[in-house]
This record gives structure tokens, sequence and C-alpha cells, in this order.
């Protein structure tokens, strides 16, 4: 489980990345680097990292289910994410 100032702080960075977009795709289409230079660094959309929705683990990350590895195969096992199966042959 990830702390909760990590996901705090991932709440905030995407805040701040949705409140400067409008700004920065403007300045991008002008061409003026020096402006997107001077907006906060956070407001990138680079540097948000995606998390597990239940967990908050940022490693082995599924984009398709939005969880990590790990509570994706308790999920499945459990049978909360429909269509997913255990394999057996």
């Amino acid at each position: 489980m990830a702390k909760t100032a990590w996901k705090e702080r991932d709440k905030r960075k995407r805040a701040t990345v949705a409140k400067y977009a409008a700004r920065r795709a403007e300045l991008k289409a002008k061409g003026d680097y020096e402006g997107l230079a001077k907006l906060p660094r956070d407001a990138s959309p680079v540097r948000l990292i995606n998390r597990c929705r239940v967990s908050g683990r940022r490693r082995s990350y599924l984009r398709k289910f939005g969880v990590s590895r790990l509570t994706f195969r308790e999920m499945a096992l459990t049978g909360l994410i429909p269509g997913v199966t255990k394999a057996s042959w």
C-alpha cells in the first residue's frame, strides 16, 4: 500500500496539469518555449505517474485495468473483473 502522501502528491500533480493544459497548448502552438519554461514544473503531463487505483502502487501498472499486477491477480481470482478467468489446460 502506498503512503497517503504519495497519493495526495499524485492528485495535486493531476490538478496542476489540468489547470495549465490550455495554457501549455497555446504556448506550444506559438512555439514560445521560454513561456513554457516559466510554467510550474508539475504542469507537464510527462511528470504524471500511473498508480494503482486500489493500492496506489506505481510499479507493474496494467493500463487496461488501471491496477497493479498484484491487485489484478487478487481481483481476477475472486471474480471481480468480468471476463477474466484463470487459465487451465
